[in-house]
């Protein structure tokens, strides 16, 4: 669950789901107004928090029309040697699972191999589902303004060499007991503890929540 000093952000994103949700079932005037005043206090209370101008938020919310439901994003567990790929993200320099956000009209396995092969430039054959987890209900960790479950799955490398992208500024493999600084938006310790779990037992059945 989040802690207090976070809760405006769950009350934003709840308060922008049901504007988002009513404005697409609404065809009475009245109720548009109050879905769209619904949206605006979401995005006042964002305003209120962050840098950001009332315009952008605004903007964001509307190119996202339909009923609410939570992103998705995916990572690769690649896990070699006893020790597991990590991909140094260019936005905040810290380190995570290869992966991003889902694209509409790719399969989640050939999705995450994309991702690895993206950002860092191995070739990987996807194996298993490692967990899916509600991203928001991790501690500190907070995704954007939307709700999001985050989808990682175990994998092995096929092919390749290490080749940075334009997301990702190095390629290395790292051991539990020397993790880099993490870029927990994206990985968390918890999540790379479970990865090492499955390659140990690959009979363990996957994590979710």
């Amino acid at each position: 669950m989040s802690d207090h000093s976070s809760q405006w952000l769950d009350w934003a994103r709840e308060l922008q789901a049901l504007a988002q949700s009513g404005l697409t079932y609404s065809q009475i005037d009245y109720d548009i107004q109050r879905y769209r005043r619904l949206e605006e206090i979401a995005a006042q209370i964002l305003v209120s928090h962050t840098t950001l101008p009332l315009d952008t938020i605004l903007e964001n919310f509307r190119i996202q029309p339909g009923y609410a439901t939570p992103k998705i994003d995916v990572r690769g567990a690649v896990i070699r040697d006893g020790r597991i790929l990590l991909v140094q993200e260019r936005v905040d320099s810290c380190w995570a699972m290869p992966g991003g956000w889902a694209d509409v009209g790719d399969a989640p396995s050939a999705m995450v191999a994309r991702e690895i092969w993206e950002e860092s430039g191995y070739h990987a054959r996807v194996d298993k589902l490692v967990a899916v987890y509600d991203a928001n209900r991790f501690p500190r960790v907070r995704m954007e303004f939307y709700h999001a479950y985050k989808l990682v799955f175990l994998c092995t490398i096929t092919g390749g060499e290490p080749h940075p992208s334009n997301e990702t500024s190095a390629v290395d493999f790292f051991d539990l007991e020397h993790l880099p600084p993490l870029s927990s938006f994206r990985t968390n310790r918890s999540m790379i503890e479970e990865a090492f779990a499955h390659f140990t037992d690959p009979a363990r059945p996957a994590a979710f929540d």
